[in-house]
């Protein structure tokens, strides 16, 4: 089996997985997600912290998100934009959100969006990871196209890319590609792992 052929069957599996969770093992999650982030000073103090809006079983934020708006730190959504790239738009809960063409909620005509490079802190979704902070997403590319510009820096810096995780997500190894970015941490509902553990701040 060819590797591209095995990332989609690896996909797959890990997608069944997720989705076959049972709400209170989603809730369960949620809470040990929570633990696991509080530990990341920046989490506490970062002014803009990009996420996402939960779907096909990703690890809800909704434990997460609250604190930062009262903190005064603003939550932001990605949303598709030009040349298969994210931006992202600050949401608040209760504002209104629509699917886009993959089906996943957006703010609905926000007034400002952020470019990638003007955030502090991103949340990113996953199906795979393994811990020298390689990620297998979704196969589209958009979150390497978008954040391409962490390759030419030394990392890590800003934005800091935290990926998030149920714990079963957690892969040996993830052979990576030129243009994947890896993460900077991963926060699972067991765990924060730190990618960069021969730099720590």
């Amino acid at each position: 089996m060819d590797a591209t052929a095995q990332r989609r069957e690896l996909r797959q599996h890990l997608a069944a997985r997720r989705r076959a969770l049972t709400p209170a093992q989603r809730i369960a999650a949620a809470q040990g997600l929570r633990h696991s982030i509080e530990q990341l000073p920046e989490y506490h103090t970062d002014a803009r912290v990009a996420g996402y809006w939960a779907c096909d079983g990703e690890l809800p934020l909704n434990l997460v998100i609250p604190p930062l708006a009262a903190r005064g730190q603003r939550f932001l959504l990605p949303m598709l934009g030009e040349e298969r790239q994210l931006r992202f738009a600050p949401w608040s809960a209760g504002e209104e959100v629509q699917p886009n063409r993959f089906g996943i909620p957006e703010p609905v005509a926000p007034r400002e969006w952020f470019a990638p490079f003007q955030l502090d802190l991103v949340l990113v979704p996953l199906l795979g990871f393994d811990r020298r902070g390689h990620r297998l997403g979704y196969g589209g590319g958009w979150y390497d196209r978008s954040f391409a510009f962490l390759n030419d820096q030394v990392r890590p810096t800003e934005p800091l890319l935290v990926g998030i995780a149920y714990d079963f997500q957690e892969l040996p190894a993830i052979t990576s590609e030129p243009w994947d970015v890896p993460l900077d941490y991963i926060a699972t509902d067991r765990e924060l792992i730190d990618c960069h553990p021969e730099n720590h701040r």
